[in-house]
Formats: C-alpha cells, structure tokens, sequence
C-alpha cells in the first residue's frame, strides 16, 4: 500500500465527521493528491449506487465526488439498513447478504474485518491519501470487542486517528477528555489529535480551552471550526440531518410535505426541493398533523414499507392524506412510498418481518408483492408528462403491478415506470433521484401552482458548496500538519483487537 491514511473518530454522532471528510477530500484535491474516501462500516439508510453496481453510504458518494471519483462499493464495504429496531439488513461490498438481529450482529462482525481490510487495501494500491471516517462515538466501551468501525480497524491497520468533537453541544472539552480517557490505552495510542468543530463566534475566544484540551491530553487540538452553514445544501448522513427549515429561506410559491416515517430511506430525494428556491419543504414530526395548505405531498421511501406504512395510520396521516386527495391536491409516492398508495403489499417471503398482507391506501390501482430479489440499477428514462429526461436508481426489493401501471410515471426502454392515478392527482415512481434533474424539477413544480419558480442548477449548487466547504476548512485548519498527521498504514493483526 502506497497511500498514507488518516482517520476521523467521533465523540459521538452526528458531530460532523461526513463533512469534515468531505470537506478535506476536495481541500486535498485541490492541491493534486489522489485522495480517497473510506468508511469500513457505516449504519444508514441513505444509500447510493456505485460504478461497480453496488450500494454505498450516501455521505460516502458524496465524499467521492469531493474528491473527483466515481463511488465503487470498496469505500464503504460494510453498509447496514436497520429494518427495525434490533436488526438490520447486512450489505457487503454493495450487495445484500442477509439480514440479522443487532445481537447476533455484534457478536459475529469481527468476520467482516478482512472484507474491510481488503477494500482498504485496493483503494490504497492507486491513491496518495485516504481519510477513513468512523462511525457514531468511538467512546463506546461496551461495543469495542469485536469493533470494525473505529478502533478495531484502526488499529488492524496502524492508522493514526483524530478525534472530533461538536461544541454547539456543550461540554466539549469533557466529552473529548472523556473519550480519550476511558478508551484502551493501545487505541488511545492511534490518536494524534482532537479536533473542535461547529464554534460559533470568534474562534480566537476559544484560544484558552484548546490550550486546556491539550494539556488535559497531551495532544494538539485542531480547530475550532466555525459552523458551516451551507452544509443543509449537502445530502445529511442521516435522520439527524433532516431539517429543511435552515435550507430555504425565500418567500414560498409551492409548499411541499414529507410525512417522516421511522425507516425512511434515501431522504436525499429531497435535497433539490430544499434547496429549490421558492419552495418549502417541510418534514412532518410524529404527532402532527399534515397541514391542510399543501400543494403536495410526498410520501418517501422507507427500509420496512409495511411497518412504517401501519405508523402512518396510527399518526391519522392516511386520513390527512385522503383529505389533501378530495381537495384536489397531488400526492407523489417514491419507491417504498409508491408501494404504500396501492391497493396492497405483501410480504409472502416474511422479507421485512412476519409474512402477510396490508392494506394500502388505496390511491393507485396497483398491488406490490416483496421479494428477496433486490433491484439495483440506475436508470435513464423519460417522464411521461413533459417528456423531459430522468436519470435516477433502482433500489428496492419487490414489484408493483395494476391498471395505473400502464399509465406510468416515466417510460425507461420503451416500458412504463411507476404509475399514475387515472384522474392525474397521485403519482408512484422508483425512480430515486429524479428531483436533481433541474428541468424535470421545476417544470413539475410549476404545474402545481401554475406559476415560475426562479432557475436553479442542483448539482453546479452542490459542487460549489463543496468548494467553498474545502476552502472554509483551509482557512481554520492547517492541512499542511494535518497531512503530516497521516501515516502509511500497516497492517498489524486481522483482528483489531
């Protein structure tokens, strides 16, 4: 292996470790390396598909274009989507392998190491840096035998480590005193900095407490880096970064709603509405009422469709959602969303948990029978009303058949995609992705409401924001001694133990 690596813990989650990592994959491509993102084991149903066919953490495909590459299922070779709250699906490489209770999980995942490894391996070969994210808190005691995600490989592979910790939450020099204090002394051995992210204010008021975390752990402290605050124009890692009210501050013309479902899944469908300007987009809290003003609802894709189908009724959102239909107000299903608007879904293989049938709610002419067969693939198509170009992904388990289905969403190799209700007011679709289509997005907007929303190009959006994340992180961080930090790896033990 060629590439030095460097690798990003947490003191918890959500402390900003996907962006920081994103953030430092463009910085670095900027200044010539071959830099390449890494997370041996991400928890997520926010997925993407890969180059090689695979699926990959959606933060790892974004870190990939960060760095100017095309994501490939070695940068996130174990991927799991929680399908309740003690088990989860088990994607390897980018493909399904089983699904597993978090207990037996936990106990076996050691055996996953070696794929890890490998994949590291590989990305090495053709690469001058590799930044490796962890996953949640590298804190956790309790979960460090049989690790994979932070320590465990870290230390397989001799990889320097960096902790970061998220001062918007308080108690930061604790929380990364803490972490480095109770963690096993050979792990603490691979940490060679902390790093304080999210300050808001004048960093230099924060002169004294790096002064105090680095004494209190012999170790330089990074930073602080101020918030970032265009990150909401960035896919989130996951649920914890739904909030579109900080994305869109413009006057409405078009209000959107998401009804937020338990598992929802691949959430960054919404992204391009967020950050569409003249829209807004809310997501819809358990325990509210959709509100009766909408101009559409959009009900989103979920890892356990006929569970978080069944949440949906006992919140009352079936009736809210009856209510916008007899009002006249379109309604659009994607994927799992889509199988939810029929008539029903059955699960005869017991995929999603115990075998059976639900009722749908009733909008489109179609039933949906779940099979383990998995459907992964992008896809170029054609929408059926404007006739505008789509590209999107497949990522679902099951088919949908019915009268609606003859008049699809969209037409790809000269077949009908999804379904649309005969009266044109509810829409299914498993096409991901269709809203970063600029021309497609705001012609479908504008049919709602009969009205122009401004011009809006998604992805030269997304590609600036990821230059000016790479020049916000040079300006507080010297990326100079942090690349000093990084290190050739060496492999010590197959175990990380």
């Amino acid at each position: 292996m060629s590439a030095k690596a460097l690798m990003f813990m947490g003191t918890g989650s959500d402390v900003g470790k996907s962006l920081i990592v994103a953030g430092l994959c463009r910085a670095f491509l900027r200044r010539g390396l071959k830099v390449v993102p890494f997370k041996p084991q991400n928890m997520s149903n926010n997925a993407a598909i890969t180059k090689d066919g695979g699926e990959i953490g959606r933060a790892q495909a974004l870190q990939a274009r960060a760095a100017g590459l095309e994501p490939i299922s070695a940068m996130n070779p174990i991927l799991l989507k929680p399908e309740h709250d003690s088990g989860a699906q088990i994607i390897v490489r980018g493909q399904r392998l089983t699904s597993m209770p978090a207990k037996e999980y936990f106990a076996s995942r050691l055996k996953f190491l070696p794929a890890a490894i490998t994949a590291f391996e590989e990305l090495a070969k053709d690469a001058d840096l590799v930044l490796v994210e962890g996953a949640g808190s590298a804190s956790e005691i309790n979960l460090r035998p049989n690790d994979i995600a932070n320590f465990g490989f870290a230390r397989a592979l001799n990889i320097p480590s960096v902790i970061i910790g998220d001062i918007e939450r308080g108690g930061v020099i604790a929380s990364l005193y803490g972490t480095i204090k109770v963690i096993d002394e050979d792990d603490r051995a691979l940490i060679v900095a902390s790093l304080i992210n999210r300050f808001r204010g004048d960093p230099l008021l924060f002169e004294e407490g790096k002064r105090q975390i680095a004494i209190l752990t012999s170790l330089p402290c990074l930073g602080p880096i101020p918030f970032f605050g265009d990150a909401g124009f960035l896919p989130a890692e996951d649920i914890l970064g739904l909030d579109g009210s900080e994305k869109n501050i413009d006057k409405s013309i078009i209000k959107i709603g998401v009804p937020l479902l338990p598992r929802i899944a691949n959430f960054d469908d919404f992204d391009p509405l967020i950050a569409q300007p003249g829209v807004d987009l809310q997501f819809i809290d358990p325990g509210q009422v959709i509100p009766a003003d909408l101009d559409l609802i959009i009900i989103p894709g979920s890892k356990t469709t006929r569970a978080d189908l069944g949440f949906l009724k006992t919140q009352g959102w079936d009736i809210d959602i009856k209510s916008h239909y007899r009002r006249g107000k379109k309604i659009l299903g994607i994927c799992a969303g889509f199988q939810m608007l029929g008539q029903t879904i059955a699960d005869p293989f017991a995929i999603e948990g115990e075998a059976g049938i639900s009722d749908g709610l009733g909008l489109l002419q179609v039933e949906t029978n779940l099979s383990e067969r998995k459907q992964l693939r992008t896809e170029k198509a054609k929408d059926q009303k404007f006739g505008l170009p789509l590209n999107g992904f497949h990522m679902h388990m099951g088919a949908t058949k019915g009268p609606d289905c003859n008049n699809g969403f969209s037409i790809a190799s000269n077949v009908a995609e999804g379904a649309v209700s005969a009266d044109g007011l509810v829409f299914g679709t498993y096409l991901h992705g269709v809203f970063a289509m600029d021309e497609f997005r705001q012609k479908f907007l504008a049919d709602l409401v009969d009205d122009q929303l401004a011009q809006f190009n998604y992805q030269q959006r997304v590609e600036e924001v990821l230059d000016e994340l790479a020049e916000h992180l040079e300006q507080y961080l010297d990326l100079d001694e942090l690349l000093k930090l990084a290190r050739p790896p060496v492999q010590t033990n197959k175990t990380g133990a």
